[in-house]
């Protein structure tokens, strides 16, 4: 078995990931080691050709791969460590990873600290419960994105799509351009799961239409999908009888979720919020065990890849303070919490020791609403009042709170009230 000894290793290549070792570089980190099961660097970015990336950081509309190439060119200028086709197999608290690899084999590494930025996996057809029989052209939307995108196959000629998750938006315009028809998204819930502006430029520039409180009920089709059945639900999510309709078709994409990707995360013991699916994290991402950060969608799934690279770039500085002694960790942590009416908060915690100018907080609302305060109050005191014309649950609401306007102790509670 190779020993290896390294400063940071980052787990994942994607956006996050190179995020992160790129700024813990900069932070005067030495050795930095990215680690990347996928046989070249970008995550998913490298499938999605379509642009609308890296409007924020860079101001320009970049496709996926533009956005992560300019990463990735960065990596290289830094000099840091990339180790592609290789897969993490475990995890231990002193820091210990155990990974593997065609050419190496098995490779113990001693980490001074570690940056999780594995990411997220889609749900299955077994996770939302659609029952029938098991035929091929049953595909998640990130795998029929992948062999159109990369491998240059057609999947099908006529598709149904379940669920209206931002990746099944864009593969409907994407399979349409493509010559496959698309004969509409079926979604369970009474509003859309993606971004508006995906809505409008993937479905209505397209005339491909929504029928939202409906779902997939059956799937039909031995060797190889024949047809679907969908039906209308009722606010309870159950199908309503006297409105199944059966569909021919010989693919259904499923654009149902994403779950964060924790399988090694849990295993070594690192806390788990249950609402975000991710690591507890505190205002460096740091997890609960110390030393091991998080970034990105592993942490909780964005809807933009920015937000996911400034994460990174948090984590990143984060474990560079480790190395160097510079990261508080004496005083007991403060929490943020959350009314009803937002469903997350990330970070769920923090020292404001740590902080430099400004606490930087992500939420997901529960619901559309328009005309909204958001308020986070602090031993009785506004910390953070910000007005916001609409908020919906697709789309991340991300607030900045002053440092100064932080007390050195008791808790922040996020709230949302109506105008």
């Amino acid at each position: 078995m190779k020993h290896i000894t390294i400063d940071v290793l980052v787990i994942g290549g994607g956006p996050a990931g190179l995020a992160a070792a790129l700024e813990a570089k900069k932070q005067g980190v030495q050795e930095v080691m990215i680690m990347e099961r996928d046989v070249e660097l970008g995550g998913i970015l490298q499938q999605c050709i379509h642009d609308g990336f890296g409007l924020h950081r860079f101001g320009k509309r970049l496709s996926g791969c533009e956005y992560a190439e300019r990463f990735i060119q960065q990596v290289k200028a830094h000099h840091i460590h990339v180790k592609l086709k290789t897969t993490v197999i475990d995890i231990l608290k002193d820091k210990t990873v155990f990974a593997m690899n065609a050419e190496e084999g098995m490779l113990k590494l001693q980490c001074g600290t570690i940056i999780l930025a594995m990411g997220c996996r889609e749900r299955t057809r077994s996770q939302v419960f659609i029952w029938g029989t098991r035929p091929s052209g049953v595909l998640t939307a990130g795998t029929v994105q992948r062999y159109i995108n990369i491998e240059g196959y057609l999947p099908g000629k006529k598709a149904v799509i379940l669920g209206s998750g931002d990746i099944g938006l864009i593969m409907a315009r994407r399979m349409t351009l493509e010559g496959i028809s698309v004969e509409g998204v079926y979604e369970i819930m009474k509003s859309p799961g993606g971004l508006k502006r995906n809505i409008s430029q993937c479905l209505i520039d397209y005339d491909i239409p929504m029928h939202l409180s409906t779902t997939v009920v059956h799937i039909h089709g031995n060797n190889k999908l024949e047809g679907v059945t969908v039906a209308a639900v009722d606010d309870k999510r159950q199908p309503i009888e006297g409105t199944r309709r059966y569909i021919p078709c010989d693919l259904l994409v499923l654009a149902v979720g994403l779950i964060p990707e924790n399988e090694l995360s849990a295993k070594m013991g690192i806390e788990i919020d249950p609402k975000t699916k991710g690591p507890v994290v505190d205002e460096s991402f740091m997890t609960s065990v110390e030393g091991v950060f998080a970034a990105g969608n592993v942490v909780t799934v964005y809807d933009l890849v920015d937000d996911v690279s400034i994460t990174g770039e948090i984590a990143g500085r984060g474990a560079a303070k480790y190395l160097q002694g510079k990261l508080n960790q004496d005083t007991h942590y403060q929490m943020i919490h959350s009314t009803n009416l937002i469903n997350l908060v990330v970070p769920q915690r923090f020292r404001k020791n740590n902080l430099e100018n400004h606490l930087t907080v992500y939420m997901r609302v529960r619901e559309e609403m328009k005309k909204v305060y958001i308020h986070g109050t602090m031993n009785d005191r506004v910390c953070l009042h910000k007005k916001l014309n609409i908020v919906s649950p697709p789309e991340m609401v991300v607030s900045n709170i002053k440092k100064e306007d932080i007390s050195d102790k008791g808790d922040i509670t996020m709230a949302i009230e109506r105008g």
